[in-house]
Formats: C-alpha cells, structure tokens, sequence
C-alpha cells in the first residue's frame, strides 16, 4: 500500500492525488500539516533521500523563515529541527510503500513506472 504524506490543498498533492486516483492506485493519505511526521519516520526519509531534497526551498513556508532561520538550515540535524517544527517546509507529495520513499514531488512521467505494484 502507498502511503501519501503532504498537505491536502497543495496544488501538488492535489495533483499527485488525482493522478493516482485515474490510475487506480490504492494509497492512504496522511495530512503532515494536521497529523505531523513522527521523528523517526522523518529520520527514515533523510537517510534515503537526504534532507536537502526535502526541503522545500521555493515554498511559502520557506519563504515567510526569517533570515536567520533559513540560514541555519545547513546540516541533517537543523534540517530535521525545522521539518519537525514546521512539517510544511517539507517538499511534497512524499510517496511511500513498505517503509521505503519511492518519490518525493511529483513527476506524472516517473511514476509510471516507478509506482508500479
């Protein structure tokens, strides 16, 4: 089963979300900005896809930090502080099966294959 983390008026997740839906593909929702991500789960996604392609830099949330915040953000660790604090910095739809990130964002061409069962 596909597990997809993300806001539900992303227009991303949105997008991602319907795609799935006309391809038939089953996946559970799980709304980070109400639900937030566990620690651990967070933990995971860095030490496979590392925290600089979670982090959203070109979203809102990124750009309301003030300038101290953003520049802070340098390592593993300050990363995952914010993501935590502020689960909307992190890029989305982040599309998971068995514990494993199979994509973070959204690129219908890619996931033709790569959401196969």
């Amino acid at each position: 089963m596909l597990i997809v983390y993300g806001i539900p008026n992303c227009n991303t997740v949105k997008k991602a979300r319907t795609w799935l839906d006309e391809q038939g593909l089953a996946y559970t929702f799980h709304d980070y900005k109400k639900q937030g991500v566990q620690a651990d789960r967070l933990q995971a996604w860095i030490d496979q896809v590392g925290w600089e392609v979670l982090v959203n830099r070109q979203g809102t949330t990124w750009r309301q930090l003030d300038e101290a915040t953003r520049a802070g953000v340098t390592d593993a660790a300050s990363a995952r502080a914010l993501m935590l604090d502020k689960a909307s910095v992190i890029k989305r739809p982040v599309i998971e099966r068995a514990g494993r990130v199979l994509s973070v964002g959204f690129d219908d061409k890619k996931w033709v294959d790569l959401l196969k069962p």
